[in-house]
């Protein structure tokens, strides 16, 4: 079967570069403005997209001064997103640490419904004492406690988008009946994080449930993708290292009883994009130029638990830093920026250059042509079933990329021309709908 390259938009109030904000184009009132959030997805969706992201986290990132801080909630937002927009799949970010499993299988399923089977949830554990400390807590839960918590969230979620059979609902209004009760099924879960007891009170959705989503690189992130996810979001710098993280994933993913085709690999990318390549990095520097370094430092210390004034711009990373083994919360991101920094030599200052458009996820200056080549080239070689786009600047950045990318990886076979005839975002990643686990029928294309 041919191969088809999937895209996923990833939106970041004025674009992934920290400085974005300060181009004059920008809005620095984007991140709440609606109408910038419906032109954004009608953009990706001219542009054919899978999907749109919008990722999230339960408590103000950053500090007001270094760039447009809060953001309006996702599930919210893409509610409204579904009624601008036809076919493009909606994925919002929520937390299996900061939430309850009733409530947001409810409203995953309310977005599944009113969207027509285009929602979709990246499941994060939530790393860092600032959020831990927004729900009560004196310092963040441990990796391996945070993970175990979140594989018992989703099976409880599971079993709640499973509580109504497809049918439950006769709707016989000559017999007066509108439902058969015999084919709800209760959670009457009992763990040892949550006590669920009754059936979800939303009925089973176009997908059965939303497409399943997974971020996290490091070893317990990796199995836990292996597991349950269906499309994982990724940052990989390097060829040789994406090539490894897919083949790792897609080993687990077969390992753990499941087909190895039904999880999509994309890594993220940040594609700055002119009429020629002296273009294309000029506008990269630009944007460097915007970077207000004390900013840079002290997010680059918090990441690598360093106490501040540690870090100096111009010499490279301590020879000292701690192990992995010894962070609880962003371990994969952590041991990407220092490998990062060690591979390449790079000082601070150059190292905050290059984690300013896209904290550590690949970035590309290029002409249009290059910028489609390093895409087929990493999907050719097994390091990607697709990309998370990741525009350093919007709405330019992203008009851009399908105006004059997306026409090359159409003409070259490598992606849609346009919506096919499955509707759901499942049908988009060529997903099954997931089999009702009280039943046993054989799932189905949608």
């Amino acid at each position: 079967m041919t191969r088809t390259l999937h895209l996923n938009a990833f939106l970041m109030n004025t674009g992934h570069h920290e400085a974005s904000w300060r181009l004059p184009e920008s809005d620095p009132y984007a991140h709440v403005d609606l109408a910038h959030y419906v032109k954004l997805a009608r953009i990706a969706e001219r542009g054919t997209f899978d999907s749109l992201f919008l990722a999230d986290g339960p408590q103000l990132w950053s500090n007001l001064a270094q760039r447009p801080a809060g953001a309006l909630e996702p599930l919210t937002l893409l509610t409204a997103l579904a009624t601008a927009t036809e076919h493009i799949g909606l994925i919002a970010t929520a937390s299996t640490s900061y939430n309850s499993p009733y409530n947001l299988a409810r409203k995953f399923a309310s977005l599944d419904i009113i969207s027509g089977g285009r929602a979709g949830w990246n499941i994060v554990t939530t790393a860092g004492a600032e959020a831990a400390r927004n729900f009560g807590l004196d310092a963040e839960p441990a990796h391996a406690e945070r993970y175990a918590r979140a594989a018992e969230f989703l099976d409880v979620a599971l079993k709640l988008w499973d509580s109504w059979e497809d049918d439950a609902i006769v709707a016989d209004k000559a017999a007066g009946v509108w439902g058969d009760d015999t084919k709800i099924h209760p959670a009457r879960h009992q763990g040892t994080y949550f006590s669920v007891a009754g059936a979800l009170n939303v009925p089973r959705t176009p997908q059965g449930y939303p497409l399943l989503v997974q971020a996290g690189s490091s070893e317990d992130g990796k199995a836990f993708a292996a597991r349950y996810a269906e499309a994982v979001f990724t940052a990989q710098q390097t060829l040789a290292g994406a090539r490894d993280f897919y083949a790792d994933l897609k080993a687990r993913t077969e390992r753990a009883g499941r087909n190895p085709d039904h999880i999509k690999v994309l890594p993220g990318i940040v594609p700055v994009i002119g009429s020629t390549e002296a273009e294309a990095r000029a506008a990269e520097r630009a944007l460097e130029d915007h970077i207000v370094h004390e900013h840079g430092v002290a997010r680059l210390e918090n990441l690598l638990h360093l106490e501040p004034g540690t870090l100096d711009l111009d010499r490279e990373l301590p020879a000292d830093l701690p192990p992995e083994s010894a962070i609880e919360g962003a371990k994969s991101r952590y041991t990407l920026v220092v490998e990062l920094a060690r591979r390449e030599r790079l000082t601070v200052r150059r190292l905050i250059g290059r984690l300013g458009g896209g904290r550590g996820h690949l970035t590309f200056a290029g002409t249009p042509e290059q910028v489609a080549d390093a895409i087929e080239t990493w999907f050719a070689q097994g390091a990607a079933d697709g990309f998370n786009i990741m525009p350093a600047v919007l709405p330019s950045g992203l008009e851009t990329f399908v105006d004059q990318v997306v026409p090359i990886l159409r003409f070259r076979g490598l992606f849609r021309t346009a919506y096919g005839p499955r509707r759901t975002l499942r049908g988009r990643y060529g997903l099954p709908r997931p089999a009702n686990q009280y039943l046993t029928p054989a799932p189905t294309l949608v």
